[in-house]
């Protein structure tokens, strides 16, 4: 059997950036988890395993949190093998019974699905995601899982956001928590506040054994990868504009958008009264400056049973 990549040998300057950044990404999770109560007592937490940086954090900081929280929690990794030309299959069993976690493997050929039905040169993702799900939320019944945890990260959430608003005329972008499309199961994304610069750090630090996708990774011209040359753009050319577009999914105002499902624009009248503010939304508003995270926390602030650990 081959041997697993050794992890990088780091520098004490490293290893101090390591424990730094790993405290806040525990505390990123915390926050998320705790807003959303996605994780309760019991619960049995199936960690959707697909062999990029995201899912590899998503399991580390959970595992992490698992030996921390008072609540109790089982996990259990599962990779889809979608039978890919090249595919390692060696590495991931190997990873995770390094790490001593439970996992699962479930073999199926959507690789040879995908390419017969989607013409070459065409976005492959719809229909692989729609074949991945069904055969993860499948594995999820076969597990008894309560919950399934997906790898999506805060840029994620904002670039499914610009799609939907550039091409599919909707503002909708990933929820931290839904309910899945069969509607028997809860889906979390515990990785909802948490930055991809700061993933990207992380899994190199790490040394996690990356598998690169040989579908979705290997089309250069998604519009998912405009978007997000767009927005590193912009926070390059204006620092901030990430974070506070992420503030802005948070603080939605249905009163001053337009969609009459959400509010009832029919039947506002003179004697309605101001609503939130009435058209000082027009006017130009003093935008705060984004601070600073946050560095220090009462020591008795708990999220949902986890605690918040204080980054230095």
């Amino acid at each position: 059997m081959t041997a697993l990549p050794s992890s990088p040998k780091l520098t004490p300057t490293q290893t101090t950036q390591l424990n730094k950044l790993e405290k806040r990404l525990r505390r990123h999770v915390g926050q998320a988890i705790a807003e959303y109560n996605m994780i309760e007592d019991g619960d049995k937490i199936m960690v959707c395993l697909s062999g990029g940086k995201d899912s590899y954090a998503l399991l580390s900081i959970l595992m992490i949190l698992k030996t921390l929280a008072p609540i109790k929690f089982d996990l259990v990794a599962v990779n889809l093998d979608q039978k890919q030309p090249g595919f390692p299959e060696h590495i991931l069993p190997n990873y995770l019974e390094s790490l001593g976690v439970d996992y699962k493997i479930v073999e199926e050929d959507t690789y040879t699905i995908v390419k017969e039905k989607i013409p070459e040169g065409k976005t492959t993702c719809s229909l692989c995601s729609r074949l991945r799900r069904a055969i993860l939320y499948k594995a999820a019944n076969e597990l008894g899982a309560t919950k399934v945890a997906l790898g999506h990260h805060r840029d994620d959430m904002i670039e499914t956001l610009m799609l939907n608003m550039f091409y599919g005329g909707k503002i909708k972008s990933m929820p931290a928590k839904l309910v899945s499309d069969n509607g028997e199961h809860v889906v979390i994304r515990p990785l909802a506040f948490c930055k991809e610069e700061e993933l990207i750090q992380y899994a190199e630090l790490k040394g996690f054994p990356i598998i690169p996708c040989n579908l979705c990774g290997s089309q250069p011209n998604l519009q998912r990868q405009n978007i997000k040359h767009m927005l590193n753009d912009w926070n390059k050319n204006h620092p901030g504009r990430i974070e506070s577009m992420f503030t802005a999914m948070k603080n939605v105002v249905p009163s001053h958008m337009c969609d009459n499902e959400l509010f009832d624009f029919k039947n506002i009248t003179k004697d309605s009264g101001i609503i939130n503010g009435g058209d000082t939304a027009f006017d130009q508003e003093s935008i705060p400056t984004i601070q600073k995270e946050v560095t220090s926390i009462d020591e008795n602030q708990k999220l949902n049973g986890i605690e918040i650990v204080e980054i230095k």
